[in-house]
């Protein structure tokens, strides 16, 4: 079942934040985008929107955005918002898997929080409630744990 996302508004922590946000699938992933937007925009957060021809080329700009922040100490977390539909080929799995990896590798090597809201979805159904449904939308939730994990880690 898939739970609700809970509007808590957060204040940001210190830095701005970053979002990667594919064009490809851009009904579903726009949406994620303007509601990632408007929470960290409730929160008080600045925000940097880069966008990416699909979901592929975002850990590219995720990794030169977080190798910035590494030097500069400028970004607090980066949001990466991407949806993957099924085909009838195994090469959607195959890009979700090579995203999944690299968007973590990207945090471990250079310690800053990077929110995986790359979607793998099985039909555009499953996008529409994840997307579009304000109930459900992963990209408000994408910004709520990208205030929570920068305030941790601004912590330890």
């Amino acid at each position: 079942m898939l739970t609700p996302v809970k509007n808590k508004i957060r204040q940001a922590a210190d830095g701005s934040f970053a979002i990667v946000a594919s064009r490809y699938n851009a009904r579903y992933v726009d949406a994620m985008l303007r509601a990632a937007k408007t929470a960290l925009s409730k929160a008080g957060a600045k925000v940097q929107v880069v966008r990416v021809p699909g979901s592929y080329e975002i850990p590219v700009v995720a990794a030169k955005l977080a190798r910035r922040s590494a030097e500069n100490e400028d970004l607090a977390a980066i949001i990466c918002l991407g949806v993957i539909l099924r085909g009838e080929t195994a090469h959607a799995a195959h890009i979700g898997e090579a995203v999944s990896q690299a968007l973590m590798k990207i945090q471990l090597d250079f310690e800053v929080p990077v929110i995986h809201e790359v979607l793998l979805l099985e039909n555009e159904e499953q996008a529409k409630k994840r997307c579009l449904d304000p109930r459900h939308n992963r990209g408000t939730e994408a910004a709520q744990t990208a205030l929570e994990m920068a305030r941790l880690l601004a912590s330890l």
